[in-house]
């Protein structure tokens, strides 16, 4: 089936967008609003508690390649139902917490959770659907993370202080089951054979114009691809990313370390959404048009301007909420960029193991980095060194995004690439 008649695969797409906004736009970045309150609370550092994030972090290394076996193996939707009951029932459960320890345990079945609903399920199926407009589908997708947290972040600010943080957990958590679980059920399918269709742009055998060579999936098998300079570039691109990305759930802490109110964070929070929504979409179709590579360089500057104007403009509401907004921009790298440079470089014949593999690079970033920022800020009582890492790491990024398609070249060369 061409593309004239409506494609299932749009279906598949909103579905998708729906999941990854409530559950990632939503419930992952709110969690960054709660460090402030619970920490106050409990009278603990923000630095210990957010070692949860850490534990998160760890969890996610260890079973991401198991996640992406699984993902192949079994029926998609019981997994993903699976996910957010898991994810966001943890979430809701942190609203009956009297300690720390708390936080810790729950914070394991959350992430396992969280690794079919945000991490994985998105780029695969995405990969699965669409043969044509792959990045115009995979930043519609995480456009939605922005375009749902953008609503959800202040709501969450708004919730916690007036209803407090131990009803907004439950309020939050208990609602992404209650939206999520529909959609699966109605919208997501794990591939077009299922509804007896072929993915979005591929030819049907009798079509005029039909070449068989174009629905071949090219690319280096897994075996190939661990071996490489491109692999191995991807995995440390991925860690700084996320250890960039990770500051997210530190801007709440900020901006209250900076004299803004926790309504003031939510909202914030609200502009570093509407920056993911716009950096996703503007990298799905610049990717399309211009390339990955060049895609990713952009990304970078946006980033390192963003952190200049923390750094020197901290205590003007405006440009700090534009700072923000532009550093949402560049965190959309990792869901949108990251899946989108990986197939760039390695093609889509063996996509799902070698970007669960790389993602490793994803979670041992937020190891280090979710409470390493908190303890920062805890000896020193401010975020600007961590502001200055952060410039570093992107930095460190260009040089990477360079290296890895260096490493693809050398993959071609050795004729790995088929």
């Amino acid at each position: 089936m061409g593309e004239k008649k409506f494609h299932f695969a749009w279906i598949v797409l909103i579905g998708l967008s729906i999941m990854m906004g409530v559950a990632r736009g939503g419930v992952n970045n709110a969690g960054g609003l709660f460090l402030s309150p619970v920490s106050e609370d409990l009278g603990i550092g923000i630095g210990s508690l957010s070692i949860y994030l850490s534990i998160s972090s760890i969890i996610t290394m260890l079973f991401l390649p198991l996640a992406g076996k699984m993902l192949a193996k079994y029926n998609i939707r019981g997994l993903l139902i699976f996910g957010i009951v898991l994810q966001a029932g943890s979430f809701a459960l942190f609203g009956f917490m009297k300690s720390v320890w708390g936080w810790y345990i729950l914070s394991a079945p959350m992430a396992f959770g969280a690794i079919f609903i945000t991490t994985l399920a998105g780029p695969v199926i995405i990969n699965r659907w669409f043969k044509k407009n792959n990045g115009l589908a995979m930043g519609l997708m995480m456009a939605a993370v922005g375009l749902f947290g953008a609503f959800i972040q202040p709501f969450a600010g708004n919730l916690i202080a007036e209803q407090g943080w131990r009803n907004a957990y439950m309020i939050l958590g208990v609602g992404a089951i209650v939206v999520i679980v529909p959609v699966i059920l109605l919208m997501i399918r794990k591939n077009p054979e299922e509804k007896g269709l072929l993915p979005y742009g591929m030819k049907d055998g009798k079509d005029a114009d039909f070449n068989p060579e174009e629905n071949v999936l090219r690319g280096v098998t897994f075996a190939d691809a661990k071996k490489s300079l491109a692999f191995f570039s991807m995995l440390l691109f991925l860690f700084f990313m996320t250890a960039i990305g990770s500051f997210a759930q530190h801007i709440g802490p900020y901006a209250i370390g900076t004299g803004y109110s926790i309504e003031f964070a939510g909202q914030v929070m609200g502009s570093f959404m509407v920056g993911m929504l716009v950096g996703a979409l503007v990298f799905g179709f610049l990717t399309d048009k211009i390339g990955a590579r060049n895609t990713g360089y952009m990304s970078m500057i946006v980033g390192i301007i963003a952190l200049v104007l923390l750094i020197f403009v901290p205590g003007n509401p405006v440009v700090f909420s534009a700072a923000i907004g532009m550093f949402g921009f560049v965190t959309a790298s990792i869901g949108t960029l990251g899946p989108l440079l990986t197939s760039a470089i390695f093609g889509n014949k063996e996509y799902g193991q070698i970007y669960a593999t790389i993602g490793i690079g994803l979670a041992v970033a937020g190891i280090v980095a979710l409470p390493g920022y908190g303890f920062v800020y805890d000896i020193t009582g401010s975020y600007t060194l961590v502001l200055y890492m952060i410039i570093a790491m992107l930095i460190i990024n260009i040089i990477l995004i360079t290296l890895a398609f260096k490493g693809k070249k050398n993959l071609e060369e050795k004729g790995l690439y088929n």
